[in-house]
């Protein structure tokens, strides 16, 4: 027993280990958006297809997340975490080997339901080895895998060969590698009964963690509505802003990405209540100097709301987390987490399905962003708004217990 324990990695490379693996799969969740302006050309298919491929993602996840959320709380974090990572492996290979919108779409969909099995297994996997540094790994993952994927899809793209293929071909390699290291770690839960019943779909809060969770929805909400702004919409303004290669798409989510991993740094001693007031007030400027960006041609000023939409982004997410994750026991994390990623990516995908729509239909992509920008701003007001009233109500309560 002393010896196969030996084996297993220490705490501090199994949490590197974990955030690792939570980038790679948000990276090979970017890695297609740099390609979507070669699939249209070769596929022959119109904006609004390119929404659906980008948010039906998003709904796989949200369906993996709402069966398989919970179920590494009950069957152990490593058992999960192996099979996510080889159905990730398959849906790379399917991306490898696509050739048109139908498999296109089951990419996606096969690569939804593994990330929605992963993303909150990992996030409580990270919380059980280290509290603190668990929740910053939690937060500033989802930028740094979001923009690294981004950016070296565009890169292989414009400078190596097989440009739809070649950077599966990578991702799927570090995905193998990781695969082995998930096979070494120790498991961090004791397994316990009722995996099947936990199948059922079903939102539970602890009562614990109500309050303050229906306090932070409307933030994870409006931030992960920003990322899907900028994910789907992006590159397209980019585009028709100036004359641009792909690298310069691939650019845009890398710059936002790290900006918001940047500002999870800087305010990872902060309390949770400035994080998020930080990342309401990112949203709010980003979105207006995108706006204005927008009607006045300013491909400067886009890159300047980008980049203080992913501190609203990195800092709104960071806050939420702070704000729940200390007052969830060690079995109820991943079941918590997988809420919040459900909230999370419901804002991701259904508005971007919705501005694709109006793209075509309505009054163009220029018409398109704007809306979308007010909308977030709109979002953000009352995600403040809520923050407000529950500061004030907090006192209030304090004073009628004492």
């Amino acid at each position: 027993m002393t010896s196969a324990g030996s084996k297993r990695l220490s705490p501090s490379v199994t949490l590197l280990l974990l955030a690792s693996i939570l980038v790679s799969f948000l990276a090979a969740s970017a890695a297609p958006t740099p390609l979507y302006g070669i699939y249209q050309e070769r596929w022959h298919f119109s904006p609004i297809t390119t929404t659906v491929v980008f948010a039906i993602y998003a709904l796989a996840v949200l369906a993996s997340l709402l069966t398989l959320g919970k179920l590494s709380d009950y069957v152990g974090r490593r058992p999960v975490l192996l099979v996510s990572v080889a159905v990730q492996m398959i849906a790379l290979v399917i991306f490898i080997v696509a050739n048109g919108v139908p498999t296109l779409l089951a990419a996606r969909v096969v690569q939804g339901l593994a990330a929605g099995a992963a993303v909150g297994t990992l996030g409580a996997a990270m919380l059980d080895i280290n509290r603190p540094r668990g929740t910053l790994a939690n937060s500033i993952s989802p930028g740094i895998g979001t923009g690294s994927g981004a950016l070296l899809s565009a890169l292989l793209v414009q400078f190596l060969p097989a440009p739809t293929r070649l950077v599966y071909v990578v991702l799927f390699v570090v995905l193998f590698i990781q695969g082995v290291g998930v096979a070494l770690m120790p498991e961090t839960v004791t397994p316990m009964s009722g995996a099947v019943r936990s199948l059922r779909p079903e939102i539970k809060l602890p009562r614990a963690v109500r309050g303050p969770t229906l306090v932070v929805l409307p933030v994870v909400f409006a931030v992960w509505a920003l990322a899907g702004f900028f994910g789907a919409l992006g590159p397209a303004l980019v585009h028709t802003l100036m004359d641009t290669s792909i690298v310069v798409g691939g650019l845009l989510l890398f710059v936002f990405g790290i900006v918001g991993s940047l500002a999870v740094l800087l305010l990872r001693n902060a309390t949770a209540r400035t994080v998020i007031l930080v990342g309401i007030t990112g949203l709010i400027l980003g979105m207006i100097v995108t706006l204005v960006s927008i009607m006045s041609d300013s491909v400067a000023g886009f890159f300047v709301g980008l980049a203080l939409g992913g501190v609203g982004f990195g800092a709104g997410f960071q806050g939420s987390l702070k704000t729940i994750l200390p007052l969830v026991e060690a079995h109820e994390r991943a079941s918590v987490l997988s809420l919040l990623y459900v909230v999370s990516y419901v804002g991701f995908g259904v508005p971007t399905v919705i501005a694709g729509f109006l793209v075509v239909y309505g009054g163009g992509l220029p018409r398109t962003a704007d809306e979308y920008s007010v909308v977030v701003i709109l979002l953000a007001l009352v995600a403040l708004l809520g923050l407000r009233r529950a500061g004030r109500t907090a006192p209030e309560r304090r004073t009628a217990g004492s």
